[in-house]
């Protein structure tokens, strides 16, 4: 029987749906390979790398002066990112510290004077003791010296009676005791002004108590000043704005000339050391997750680099996928929100925003593989 010829629009109606099904035999291969090929002990996610947010504020309130930093620029901690005007503030400081200078200079003199007084009081008591008692030695001398011209004058003048003896010579010894009871006056008076010397010299641990009471109150006058020169001068190093942790500027709230009040953020910043990979996770893997199992990310800037990661913290609740997040199922509508920590981030080559692909191992006898989507 000869061979009937097919119309050109009978042989396309047949080719197309050959096509096409050896189209959909070829994704169902491809699909099966993709899904199924994959080892169950792996679970793949992907997401956005975030940071530890950290806010810089100033203690103090006050007008900025100067923001030294821009977003996007990495920081060292304590690094001065900002400061305030600090015009009365700096008065402030060089007033409390020439109050201080003047403290210190009268409380070293009044410690000098008490040191003198310390060695000088007892050296004058042993000399005021050592005056009086040669005051008295004198004063018992004349007094011996009179009461003897006392008695040379009876006997002058009973000799004289007796006409044994010229009037002259009794004369001359009423004279000498008159000489020698005006000696015994001016001892007497030598005894007194050394008394009073001696009384004078043992008010001196009186003199010493009070000068040291001085010290004592110049002492605590100095640390009250001391005190509050370093209440101004932390209120002047607080009005220097400084970088909590080392990272990455992502905000800058303030400009200057702007009044903040105090502790309002001036600039946020991401800890590079603690950047973590919000990844989602699908619903029907959720089960194999706990803490601590071990992660490994993926950037599209180091293909042939793996970061190690520990899964910290899995959502209590599902919630749908983020537009800005490609599953490998685009039929999986419902995700877990995870956080892989970074072990490490090595020259801080890693920041904020950079989409990335997480391996999640579930079961320590599978090997890792890097995602192949």
């Amino acid at each position: 029987m000869p061979d009937v010829p097919v119309s050109e629009p009978r042989r396309r109606r047949l080719v197309v749906p050959a096509v096409a099904a050896l189209v959909l035999v070829a994704g169902a291969v491809l699909a099966w390979r993709h899904y199924h090929a994959w080892p169950d002990g792996l679970i793949l996610a992907n997401g956005r790398i975030e940071g530890d947010r950290y806010v810089a504020a100033a203690k103090v309130a006050g007008r900025v002066h100067e923001v030294r930093v821009r977003e996007g620029q990495a920081v060292q901690a304590g690094e001065v990112l900002a400061t305030l005007e600090d015009d009365q503030v700096r008065a402030k400081v060089d007033q409390a510290r020439q109050a201080v200078a003047a403290l210190e200079a009268r409380l070293k003199a009044a410690q000098a004077a008490l040191e003198v007084a310390e060695q000088e009081v007892p050296l004058a008591v042993a000399s005021a003791e050592a005056g009086l008692a040669n005051a008295r030695a004198v004063l018992g001398k004349a007094q011996a010296a009179e009461d003897q011209a006392a008695r040379d004058v009876e006997r002058m003048r009973a000799l004289e009676q007796e006409g044994s003896i010229e009037r002259h010579r009794r004369e001359e010894a009423e004279l000498l005791l008159a000489a020698r009871r005006a000696d015994r006056v001016s001892a007497g008076a030598g005894v007194a002004v050394a008394e009073r010397a001696l009384a004078n010299a043992r008010l001196g641990p009186a003199r010493i108590g009070a000068k040291r009471d001085e010290v004592a109150a110049l002492a605590a006058e100095l640390a009250r000043a001391r005190a509050g020169l370093d209440e101004v001068d932390s209120v002047a190093r607080d009005l220097a704005v400084r970088a909590p942790v080392a990272g990455i500027v992502t905000t800058r709230i303030a400009e200057p000339g702007v009044v903040m009040a105090a502790g309002a953020p001036l600039l946020e910043l991401v800890d590079l050391d603690h950047l973590y990979l919000t990844a989602f996770v699908p619903a029907i893997e959720i089960g194999k997750l706990k803490r601590g199992l071990p992660a490994r990310v993926h950037v599209d800037a180091f293909p042939d680099r793996a970061f190690a990661a520990t899964l910290d913290t899995i959502a209590s609740r599902a919630e749908f996928t983020p537009k800005e997040v490609q599953t490998r199922d685009e039929r999986v509508k419902q995700v877990y929100r995870t956080k892989l920590y970074l072990d490490a981030n090595p020259d801080h080559v890693l920041t904020p925003g950079i989409p990335a692909d997480a391996v999640i191992r579930c079961d320590s006898t599978v090997p890792w593989r890097a995602p192949n989507w």
